[in-house]
Parts: structure tokens; C-alpha cells; sequence
């Protein structure tokens, strides 16, 4: 007899309280990630599932499998691939993209160009969003003396989000909020309804793997755009503020930093001033 569609998703047994609690911290100490009693099922389920692929008998010793020296970080890693959320889209909120658009075009009409602009998107899952940024940055230099002067870095803890972001390949039904010039000149049609990013743009992109507990150590600096959306949600408060203030100093004078709309509420930062747009949440860095 063949098993449900869902047989993989139910959880082997109910975590005790004792051992969600464990959970909870180690998601927590290794990724800032903080799994609320409201998503226990998600984390039993997901948890539950690759359990069922290696074997392992119960959360405990599967626990001590994702602890224990080098084998158990391969295993980690794996795991955060299956607990991180790897929704987007392309011009995901799309006041902020109409802002870079502007912000963009201001920078260039003043002459602003005496290096090639370097973007980021922070937790970048399966790259939508850096790609999207790139086509920013294109439109924003084409047909100028400048037109490859940018480059885009998208970073993600989970290396099968950076997989996926490097392969840039994407379904139809992935592009439909694309405008149709822009799909017609960054992507080339591929068999079975696929597109993929043309050569031309994924030069302009590259794609690393970054645990944004550890900014402190990233080697981005003087970005002149950070996109940091739809990240934030998963910590703490005084994280978000922490993870903040470290983008922050990552930023060029005059760099531009855009954050999801709701994600962090009356934080400042000395050295930056907010942008004056009631649908968006960003900040630009004071000039030297």
C-alpha cells in the first residue's frame, strides 16, 4: 500500500517541552532564527522529515548528530536548508525597487560615478531579488558611458537558496509580475515554459553564503545599495537592531539602505538619515 502524499510531513512524535526548548536554542545561538510556540509544527514537521531520511530514532539523538564535530556540520547545514523560508519574487514590493530606480538615476545624472556601483541583497534566498537589482542597475546605466559599471552580491545561509540563486533559472509563472520589456531583454526563453537570466546580467551577479550573526566578519564594504527585506522577521529585536547597525557601517557615503516595511521599528543610526517615502522604510548614509 502506498503511503500519503503527507506521510513525509507528519512528525515522528511530539517534541517534549524539554526538547523544543533545546531546539529553540540552538536555532537561536547558531542562526539568530527564532522559532516561536506558534511555529512548533513547522519545526517538528521539517525536522521530523529529514530525520526520516538518515534514520535517526528521535529528537534527541538527532540533536546530538547536528552537534557533534564535522560530520554534524554538513548535517546542520542541510537542516537550515530545510528550515528557512525561500519565498520571493521578483520586484518584491515594488515601491522600494521604484525608489533604487530614482535613487539610482539621481546619483548618475549628478555625475556620481567615479566607480562602478556594488549592490547587495541580504538573505537573497533563491536570488529573485538580487537579479532584480541588477536589472535596476542596467536600466539605470543603459546607453550611458557606464553601462557595466555595477556589480551585485547576494547573500544567503542556505547553500541550496545560493544553488538555485547561481543557476538562475526560473518558471514562467515566476516572471509573470515582470514587466514584459524587461523580461524580454534580461532572460531567454528556455523549453517547458523556463527562463533564464541572460549571460550579460548573471556576469554583473555573484552569490555567497553569509550567517548574518557574523557581519561583524563579511567583507562587504562601501556598498552603495542594501536591500535587507523580509530577513528581520525571524529575530529578536535587539538583534534586528544589532544586524542593523552592522549593515550600516557597510554602507558608502551616500549609500542607499532599504529594509521590509514593519521589520524593525524607531531604530536610528548617527551616521544615517531616513528617506523622506511614506511606502518605504529606507536610509541613506550621510557624506563625508
Amino acid at each position: 500500500m502506498q503511503p500519503s502524499a503527507d506521510w513525509a510531513l507528519k512528525p515522528l512524535a511530539d517534541m517534549s517541552p524539554a526538547e523544543f526548548h533545546e531546539w529553540q536554542a540552538l536555532l537561536e545561538e547558531r542562526s539568530g532564527m527564532v522559532v516561536s510556540e506558534q511555529r512548533r509544527a513547522f519545526l517538528q514537521a521539517n525536522l521530523s522529515s529529514r530525520m526520516r531520511e538518515i534514520g535517526a530514532p528521535d529528537y534527541a539523538s538527532y540533536y546530538r548528530q547536528v552537534t557533534a564535530g564535522p560530520r554534524g556540520s554538513v548535517e546542520w547545514s542541510t537542516l537550515m536548508d530545510r528550515l528557512t523560508v525561500q519565498e520571493t519574487r521578483f520586484f518584491r514590493h515594488p515601491p522600494s525597487f521604484d525608489l533604487l530606480s530614482r535613487y539610482l538615476r539621481q546619483r548618475l545624472d549628478v555625475g556620481e560615478m567615479q566607480a562602478p556601483w556594488s549592490l547587495w541583497s541580504v538573505g537573497c534566498s533563491s536570488g529573485q531579488e538580487t537579479y532584480s537589482l541588477a536589472i535596476c542597475a542596467a536600466e539605470a546605466l543603459a546607453g550611458s558611458n557606464h553601462a557595466t559599471a555595477y556589480g551585485v552580491t547576494g547573500t544567503d545561509i542556505s547553500l541550496s537558496a545560493l544553488s538555485k540563486s547561481r543557476d538562475g533559472t526560473y518558471s514562467g509563472s515566476k516572471l509573470e509580475q515582470v514587466d514584459a520589456q524587461l523580461r524580454e531583454r534580461y532572460f531567454q526563453k528556455l523549453p517547458e515554459g523556463q527562463y533564464q537570466v541572460v549571460p550579460s546580467l548573471a556576469a554583473r551577479v555573484c552569490f555567497a553564503r553569509l550567517n548574518v550573526l557574523e557581519l561583524g566578519s563579511a567583507p562587504m564594504s562601501d556598498m552603495d545599495v542594501i536591500f535587507c527585506q523580509n530577513l528581520l522577521i525571524y529575530f529578536r529585536r535587539w538583534r534586528r537592531r544589532e544586524i542593523l547597525n552592522r549593515l550600516a557601517e557597510r554602507l558608502a557615503p551616500g549609500g542607499l539602505l532599504v529594509i521590509g516595511v514593519g521589520e524593525v521599528v524607531g531604530w536610528q543610526h548617527p551616521d544615517l538619515m531616513p528617506v523622506a517615502d511614506s511606502q518605504v522604510l529606507a536610509f541613506t548614509r550621510k557624506s563625508l
